[in-house]
């Protein structure tokens, strides 16, 4: 079964995205173990990848909210696709891919404007 995501045509054509997308979560040990690619089982790691890639190729806060929505619509899609036998573990998958949602929409702004900011952008302010 093929699933089809949502994802900017750079997401498939830039040769920086092995580089810059890794899946959910930092892509080293503990990190790996909080956030996992994996939602009871299912993996979400492809999501998480465009993610990866969307909150580096945005620009604005508008891009960071599509971002987020993407990702949220993204997991759902790969859940909704591989329901399987037990859509009562469905719910949980389901809840659990609003909790990561909720994770990086309330929290992921640090990591959105990384680098995103250069010293040639800052002007001085007289306060």
């Amino acid at each position: 079964m093929l699933v089809k995501l949502f994802a900017p045509e750079s997401y498939y054509t830039d040769p920086r995205v092995p580089d810059i997308a890794n899946g959910c979560g930092p892509g080293t040990g503990l990190g790996d173990w909080v956030i996992p690619d994996h939602i009871w089982g299912l993996s979400i790691v492809e999501a998480c990848k465009i993610h990866d890639w969307m909150y580096f190729i945005g620009k604005t806060e508008s891009d960071k909210e599509e971002s987020d929505r993407v990702f949220l619509n993204n997991m759902l899609r790969i859940i909704d696709e591989y329901c399987g036998w037990s859509r009562f573990l469905n719910w949980f998958r389901r809840y659990r891919a609003v909790t990561y949602y909720n994770a990086v929409r309330d929290l992921g702004g640090p990591w959105f404007w990384n680098d995103k900011n250069h010293d040639e952008e800052f002007k001085p302010v007289a306060i």
